[in-house]
């Protein structure tokens, strides 16, 4: 299993202009805020405890960076949906990702996070099509497939599907991930490095 000799957390930034500054590729990782991110991004980078994780939804409430190997930045983003904090905090999260997925040059690809135990959240569709609208580049990331029963295990994965197809056509790439087994880690690091190699910042 692959190992980064280098993981950096460079700190927390609640507006765009104070990320870091520098030419690498950048990856973002958003998803409801029960959807298991923070166990995804320390199965990922093979650090335990580097990104917190919380029974309490809403953990995350800035823009998270990693350094990794010198080579990439992964980007931990707030959680939408039913955290529990004020309109307000709500208000200025959602202007800040917002600001950063529009404006950020160094934004290679979003991973949008998907809770594969459930059917797709009115939001989680809204997210997915936002990326659409904006012609901004995403992938799919369906987590805690380790929780389903052998029986059915792809059935809350097919009907994401099916909802998709009414609005996608081919679909959007997707990944099918557990925090618990490692499933689905390499093929995504895989599709990173890919990206990482064809980056090209255009300021």
């Amino acid at each position: 299993m692959r190992e980064f000799a280098d993981v950096v957390f460079k700190g927390s930034f609640e507006r765009l202009n104070q990320c870091p500054f520098h030419n690498s590729s950048e990856f973002a990782f958003i998803g409801r805020s029960n959807v298991g991110k923070s166990s995804l991004i320390n199965t990922l980078i093979r650090r335990k405890n580097m990104a917190h994780t919380s029974s309490t939804p809403g953990k995350t409430q800035h823009l998270n960076y990693y350094h990794i190997d010198k080579s990439w930045y992964l980007v931990d983003l707030p959680g939408y949906g039913f955290a529990k904090v004020s309109k307000t905090s709500k208000a200025k999260w959602k202007k800040m990702i917002n600001s950063y997925l529009m404006l950020r040059p160094n934004l290679c690809n979003t991973f949008i996070l998907i809770d594969s135990r459930h059917q797709l959240q009115e939001n989680d569709l809204e997210m997915i099509n936002w990326f659409g609208e904006h012609a901004k580049p995403f992938s799919i990331v369906y987590t805690k497939f380790d929780k389903l029963k052998v029986t059915g295990k792809m059935d809350g994965i097919e009907k994401t599907r099916s909802v998709l197809r009414e609005y996608w056509e081919p679909l959007p790439k997707e990944f099918i991930t557990s925090s618990e087994t490692g499933e689905g880690r390499e093929p995504l690091l895989e599709y990173i490095d890919e990206l990482v190699a064809n980056f090209e910042l255009d300021y």
